[in-house]
């Protein structure tokens, strides 16, 4: 049995030219999908490119801003030209921020919601128009441990992530009758180029023991690789869930329902 296969399915992935999305797309194109690497980031979109092609993969990247109403109903139809249609719908693209209620600014506020929650509202909208005519279409939302227990110093990514849960749930609702089926996953920590940055950034000269200080949060005593989060998209968007929808997914090591 050729199980999980995509093969004939096309996905879009936003945020595919680097962690999560970049592994989301690999795996997606490495069991027969065509691949839409939606990014806003050109380099990173290319190097994720190669990589699919390398492996013999089907991918073209697409640059975007998914704030941009217009740049985002303009690369889905040329997606769908392409193609000829939208199977599957990935949204991973999304930005992080630390800080508590107090110390956030109203532009980094503003920031988030525009990225992780407006963006989010652009490619659902276009995608579900597209997939309602088709009467059927999976849609797969990037959330977050964050939104499901407090976190310190991530009030304003903790909200937006709260809200790519009841957006998910609502159109998982709303469009279920027109064979939409959509889900989202909430990991815990992973391990991305962002960590790596951050860490960088903050804790020049200690970056090897906070990279272990994170990691031991999670109960399981590692962070995850994005592969790891590859594989649930990947089942979440198979055949083989074709009865689950509605539902997020903590992906976490342990993290929500251990760390008591």
């Amino acid at each position: 049995m050729n199980l999980f296969s995509l093969q004939g399915k096309t996905a879009i992935i936003t945020g595919g030219g680097s962690g999560i999305g970049r592994a989301i797309a690999e795996v997606f194109a490495a069991q027969g999908a065509s691949a839409g690497i939606v990014d806003l980031r050109d380099d990173a979109s290319k190097e994720s490119l190669e990589a699919i092609h390398k492996a013999g993969g089907k991918a073209k990247a697409y640059g975007c801003d998914v704030t941009s109403r217009d740049q985002v109903r303009e690369v889905i139809d040329a997606f769908t030209k392409d193609h000829g249609k939208l199977d599957i719908l990935v949204n991973s693209a999304g930005v992080a921020h630390v800080g508590n209620l107090t110390n956030t600014s109203e532009a980094d506020f503003d920031r988030l919601f525009k990225v992780n929650v407006k963006g989010m509202f652009n490619t659902m909208q276009k995608a579900v128009e597209l997939m309602k005519n088709q009467k059927a279409g999976v849609i797969l939302n990037m959330a977050s441990v964050a939104a499901l227990v407090g976190i310190p110093d991530r009030f304003a990514y903790s909200a937006t992530k709260g809200a790519v849960i009841a957006m998910t749930q609502s159109v998982a609702k709303d469009y279920i009758k027109d064979g939409i089926r959509c889900n989202c996953i909430s990991p815990a920590r992973v391990h991305t180029p962002f960590v790596d940055g951050f860490l960088k950034a903050n804790y020049p000269g200690n970056e090897k023991e906070m990279f272990e200080k994170l990691s031991r949060t999670q109960p399981i005593g590692r962070m995850a690789t994005p592969i790891e989060i590859a594989y649930l998209a990947l089942y979440l968007c198979s055949d083989e869930a074709s009865f689950v929808t509605g539902c997020d997914y903590p992906i976490d090591g342990g993290f929500v329902k251990l760390n008591n």
